[in-house]
């Protein structure tokens, strides 16, 4: 098991992993935040705030702490805090947010506003993911897998490593700054290496790994689920095999994360010779939240005890307007005050200088004692116009239900909000290869979500009077997303649309001459 065997000679142990299994998730992030405010207690933004005074509040009972917290430091989004501290950090200036300068800055995938998200990647965030993604490797070892998997290459596909450099800072995808950063021990595993790692050009790229896969002895890829698919799809097409078990054999386990595998599921398994194991990953540009854990579950464990505390406010109409933005006010608990079952809005404070800061999920707890959660949405890709409710995991297994119904490969969708008359409408777009009757399918998806949904089914009685749905290409999907400079890497398609990229997206469809 060579990737397990050089860790442990490394000295790298299990005792983070175990820390978290035998202690209280709140033990853990008590003393995670405390050793935050510590390390950053020299910054700008302690001494607004006062990081002294919350710190000697640690003394006391296990909840003061939190109260003193939440009192002295505000809600920030990503607007606010950029407005605030992080344009300092751009600027190279120092002690911000977290102690020195900052010198790389993630680019996020940008789908809940217009414009690219500049995330600051300190020294400390990118050691904090390096120690989670060997808890994760170091997981496998609970999983029914050979030993000789752990001597063969992992494919990660992301973005580049060339990032940009503009005098002050590097800019670039998560996963670029993190590959480019990789350790020594683990370069003999990666793939596509160094050199194809460096290519800008998502298509430039695609075509160098389908060049030299036959080479490579792949048993575990990475990435997300869309350009996955495209890739092998690509490398079954060039080679003439049925399957990718005829290029790489010994592939045995699938690490995905960003969106929702289920709607993928269908069309990326008839890609495969033999079934995959499947591992699930919260790797955000904002660090990595959370993985999975063990076998046989769909949700994931939060990391309680490696540079992040977490808050979490209750998803209801109370603390979120109909856009999706926090009200003034609103509730916020931290972990031991959760329940199981409810949505909550994730809020994190890190060690890359983010505090209280809302990432845009939404989760919702499946065992409040093991600190297992699934993503449910985000905050701002939800559409209630009329008091519908629809979350992005409602959106997912609808569509999951309607395309098995169809027997069709549904590759990507997204749903916009529209008027209809003096009311509403639902109008969704369908990525498939596939042939499928666009009223069959909005017929369909209705359907489901009045089974998934309660208020929307209250509402399609009253305001929400209308279904629409239009079946395009899944290369018009990727066509928009090149055009917004968001191809590839790990970047998503929204699967919902609003505002400016609605529009946009609406013209974009019109120059192509497809849609309704």
């Amino acid at each position: 098991m060579a990737i397990i065997s050089t860790l442990l000679k490394k000295g790298i142990r299990l005792r983070e992993s175990l820390e978290q299994e035998h202690s209280q998730p709140l033990e853990l992030q008590k003393h995670e935040l405390k050793k935050l405010l510590i390390h950053a207690n020299r910054t700008q933004i302690a001494e607004k705030y006062g990081f002294n005074g919350i710190l000697k509040s640690f003394k006391q009972d296990n909840h003061t702490f939190y109260e003193r917290f939440k009192e002295q430091v505000p809600i920030y989004d990503y607007d606010s805090i950029h407005q605030e501290w992080w344009y300092k950090l751009m600027d190279g200036e120092r002690d911000v947010t977290w102690p020195g300068k900052v010198k790389y800055f993630a680019l996020s995938s940008g789908t809940s506003g217009a414009a690219s998200k500049y995330i600051p990647i300190t020294k400390d965030m990118v050691k904090a993911i390096r120690r989670t993604g060997v808890r994760q490797i170091l997981s496998l070892s609970k999983y029914d897998l050979p030993p000789s998997l752990f001597t063969k290459g992992i494919l990660m596909l992301g973005g580049s490593t060339d990032l940009e450099f503009n005098g002050t800072y590097f800019s670039g995808d998560l996963s670029g700054i993190t590959a480019g950063r990789l350790p020594i021990w683990f370069q003999r595993f990666y793939k596509p290496g160094k050199k194809i790692s460096r290519n800008k050009n998502w298509g430039d790229k695609l075509e160098q790994i389908v060049e030299k896969a036959h080479k490579w002895d792949i048993g575990i890829i990475v990435g997300v689920p869309a350009w996955l698919q495209i890739l092998l799809e690509k490398i079954i097409e060039r080679y003439q095999v049925q399957n990718i078990h005829e290029i790489w054999p010994n592939l045995q386990i699938f690490v995905h994360g960003g969106v929702s595998f289920e709607p993928y599921k269908k069309g990326f398994e008839k890609l495969l010779g033999k079934p995959l194991t499947y591992i699930e990953t919260y790797l955000a540009s904002e660090g990595f939240l959370a993985f999975q854990a063990l076998p046989n579950r769909k949700s994931m464990r939060l990391v309680l005890n490696n540079g992040i505390f977490h808050e979490f406010i209750p998803f209801n109409d109370q603390n979120f307007d109909e856009n999706g933005a926090i009200r003034p006010g609103a509730e916020t608990l931290k972990i031991d005050e959760v329940e199981v079952g409810k949505d909550y809005a994730i809020m994190i404070s890190t060690c890359a200088g983010a505090w209280r800061y809302l990432i845009g999920d939404t989760v919702r707890f499946i065992s409040k004692e093991e600190s297992e959660i699934i993503i449910t949405g985000r905050t701002k890709h939800f559409l209630s116009l009329c008091g519908e409710h629809l979350s992005v995991d409602n959106m997912n297994k609808a569509v999951e239900l309607a395309a098995e119904e169809l027997d069709v490969n549904v590759k990507e969708f997204t749903v916009l909000g529209i008027p209809h008359g003096s009311l509403f409408a639902h109008h969704w777009y369908i990525g498939t290869k596939d042939q499928a009757d666009p009223k069959e399918f909005s017929k369909l998806i209705d359907k489901y979500l009045k089974e998934l949904n309660d208020d929307y089914a209250v509402e399609r009685r009253h305001a929400l009077k209308s279904v629409l749905c239009d079946v395009l290409p899944a290369e018009t999907f990727y066509g928009w997303m090149k055009a917004q400079g968001k191809e590839g890497g790990q970047n998503k398609f929204p699967r919902v649309l609003k505002g400016e990229k609605a529009l946009d997206w609406q013209q974009f469809l019109k120059e192509k001459g497809v849609g309704s």
